[in-house]
């Protein structure tokens, strides 16, 4: 049957709960094992997709056009195979749920309460994936931290089904802090015996006690955790602050997570991991012979999370060109200005990215940004709202449309070259109803997007609600826009590109989203090959 492992954590939030289940479940998939990773949000929306970007973080999306919580990002980062609705759950869903069976009868007149509805509700979700066959083995991570009166359901809900499966097929790591107090120079344990009681007040003993640390805890800070915490020493594992995410499965292995997760889930230890793709990575990564420096042009800059994939992508692209990728974030609204003061932010780039993004502010600054790159023959990369400003901006300095706008930003205007799609246009709701997960697109042959994705049909994902305006397709063709892609089924645009321009692409999808350790994005690693090419010609590509 399949086993299941549960991550929780304490003292503070933003420890790295998801990192950690990512590590793990990459050890035990480079043994052998089938593993996936879903998260479990304990906040009341129904999905992150309504959240500010800087209440939340960026917005992740899958395949099947779930919006989800950034951590599966991480997921797909590290085990390289897709999520879906499945993998992510808040308490919004699974109140949803709950009341909506209660309006239909389903309860049978009986009192809904949250044991046993809502807890019942969180078992089935938690083992949907386990019960489809297709997992040896399925991690949860439960957002927040243990003492938060929001995660209550969840806790109460991982005490029965540890209670209905078995000791042997459900287990609970706990990531807790041993904060170092460089006054006494001294690590203090006391957070984590306190994290831990909390939990055990819920009825969970946790199982393996995985502990974030600045120094190395040594023998007898081990031996102190596991006397208070009830704890087998040899299940207390050290998560010492890494350089880079994606050292953390190594410092996993040598720890012996995995290992430790296999005896307490008592399955064959199989083969040892083979990671020799993962540290041919990390020996990339970290033994770079050239290096760029793009900026990202964007609107939610003050938190990095809102732009996480991105970021991430840009690290695999560099690991693939052996380039260190140096990411500068640049406001958009302080592009607001006179020419020279775009060309004083921008002049010392290698590259441009210009970011997704919703809604008027900051826009005049992302067309400004597009203006000078495609002027100074600067690498330039658009991403969903980056495209559509590339598409204004070509209009009005090219094509001869002096107002051309978006409907976004003006829904009266007569020359909206990016526009509102028809089945956008009577939706009462926000949530859920944009363009959402993978949709097919044609590339052109002998094109930029074609000549990286070494082919010509491709699916990508999408998040929006505006389109390139097909009124106004042959007029900017005319003009000198290519169209690279489009979508087979509805002709909209998908890809732009400048014929006479060392690299100028802008997408309508998400490639950010699909860039993985083990398949970096082709788009991603194109524009940083590009970029090296500016800084030095002579670079390999």
């Amino acid at each position: 049957m399949t086993k299941y492992i549960f991550v929780t954590g304490g003292v503070t939030s933003s420890l790295g709960k998801g990192i950690i289940a990512a590590s793990l479940a990459k050890l035990l998939q480079a043994r052998g094992l089938t593993v996936t990773i879903q998260k479990f949000d304990p906040y009341l929306n129904v999905d992150p997709g309504t959240l500010n970007p800087y209440e939340h973080g960026e917005c992740y999306v899958t395949d099947d056009g779930a919006e989800t919580d950034l951590d599966l990002g991480h997921y797909e980062r590290f085990l390289n195979t897709p999520t879906s609705q499945a993998n992510n759950v808040t308490t919004g869903r699974i109140y949803q749920t709950v009341i909506e069976n209660e309006r239909k009868g389903d309860y049978l007149g009986k009192t809904v309460q949250v044991i046993p509805h809502v807890t019942d509700e969180i078992k089935r979700r938690i083992q949907l994936l386990g019960n489809s066959g297709d997992f040896d083995i399925v991690i949860t991570e439960i957002g927040g931290t243990v003492g938060d009166i929001e995660s209550l359901p969840y806790l109460e809900s991982l005490r029965q089904l540890r209670w209905e499966l078995g000791g042997d097929n459900c287990i609970t790591v706990h990531l807790t802090l041993i904060p170092y107090l460089a006054a006494a120079k001294e690590l203090k344990t006391k957070p984590t015996q306190h994290s831990v009681k909390e939990l055990l007040q819920t009825g969970i003993q946790p199982d393996i006690l995985v502990v974030r640390t600045e120094h190395p805890i040594d023998d007898s800070i081990r031996r102190k955790l596991a006397l208070f915490c009830n704890v087998e020493k040899s299940c207390i594992v050290e998560a010492i602050d890494a350089s880079t995410i994606y050292d953390v499965p190594l410092m996993m292995l040598k720890e012996g997570l995995d290992t430790t997760v296999i005896s307490k889930l008592r399955l064959p230890d199989r083969r040892n991991p083979d990671l020799r793709r993962w540290k041919d990575f990390l020996g990339r990564l970290k033994n770079s012979t050239h290096e760029v420096t793009i900026g990202l042009v964007g609107k939610y800059n003050e938190l990095q999370d809102a732009y996480k994939s991105i970021y991430e992508s840009f690290i695999h692209a560099g690991a693939v060109n052996e380039c260190k990728v140096k990411v500068v974030p640049i406001h958009s609204e302080q592009l607001e200005g006179e020419q020279r003061v775009v060309h004083e932010f921008l002049e010392r780039f290698d590259g441009i990215l210009v970011a997704p993004g919703f809604g008027e502010r900051g826009i005049e600054g992302k067309i400004e940004a597009v203006r000078y790159v495609r002027e100074h023959d600067i690498p330039f990369f658009g991403i969903c709202l980056g495209m559509q400003c590339a598409v204004v901006e070509f209009s009005r300095n090219v094509a001869g449309i002096a107002t051309a706008t978006s409907s976004e930003v003006d829904e009266l205007s007569d020359y909206a070259v990016i526009d509102l799609m028809d089945d956008q246009k009577n939706l009462a709701t926000k949530g859920g109803t944009m363009r959402l997960g993978a949709y097919d697109c044609n590339l052109v042959a002998g094109s930029h997007t074609a000549q990286a994705y070494g082919v010509t049909e491709i699916s990508e994902r999408h998040r929006h609600r505006y389109e390139f305006n097909n009124a106004y397709l042959e007029q900017l063709q005319d003009a000198g826009l290519t169209i690279a892609g489009t979508n087979p089924e509805t002709g909209l645009v998908e890809v732009i590109e400048l014929k006479d321009h060392p690299y100028f692409v802008g997408v309508q999808y998400h490639p950010e989203l699909k860039s993985t350790v083990e398949n970096p994005h082709p788009l991603f690693v194109s524009f940083v090959a590009a970029a090296m090419r500016k800084r030095s010609p002579a670079a390999r590509l």
